[in-house]
């Protein structure tokens, strides 16, 4: 197997993780309690893929529901997406259909979304989807400060993957079409 087949293979359930809570990311949008402004370090683990370590992203009222607004745009194909809050505990159910399989994700968000917050999701794929049957995701984000004098809001800087402007990735309208491409190829 070449480098750039084994690359893909070792990212593909990342991707498929990431597709399946960006659906339940859009089910959340006006739904979860907003994070505080500022620089947030996020830990996300992904059972049986290797953890990349810690994402840092640049945050204002604006950009922290960048992703799931145009999640939200790209109207998913969900027949059930129920967020509740409870306190300090978010709970999450989404039913959405996933290039031709149905992503059942269940997730638990807990904390202060001022400070730090942790959470599950559990997406459950009916068939698998790319030899996938069930994907595990833990997250731990904390608030660590004010951006740094170099960042702005929407700047994600990714472990061995450098930074991105995420607010001028969503607009950008390459992007877009590459988007629009991929939905209509579903």
């Amino acid at each position: 197997m070449n480098a750039g087949n084994h690359a893909r293979k070792a990212i593909l359930p990342a991707l498929i993780v990431l597709a399946a809570a960006c659906i339940s990311a859009s089910a959340q949008a006006g739904d979860m309690p907003k994070r505080k402004p500022g620089l947030w370090e996020i830990n996300m683990n992904v059972e049986g893929t290797p953890n990349m370590g810690p994402m840092h992203q640049c945050i204002d009222r604006n950009t922290d529901n960048l992703m799931q607004q145009e999640a939200k745009r790209s109207k998913p194909d969900c027949s059930a997406m129920d967020v509740k809050q409870s306190g300090s505990k978010v709970t999450i159910h989404t039913v959405c259909k996933i290039e031709g399989s149905t992503a059942t994700t269940d997730g638990v968000f807990e904390g202060s979304f001022e400070t730090a917050y942790k959470g599950t999701m559990k997406t459950r794929f009916n068939p698998p989807m790319h030899g996938m049957s069930e994907s595990n995701m833990t997250q731990e984000a904390r608030w660590v400060g004010p951006c740094k004098p170099s960042q702005k809001p929407g700047d994600v800087v990714m472990p061995n993957m450098g930074g991105m402007d995420m607010n001028k990735m969503m607009n950008d309208p390459k992007f877009k079409e590459m988007m629009k491409q991929h939905q209509d190829e579903e």
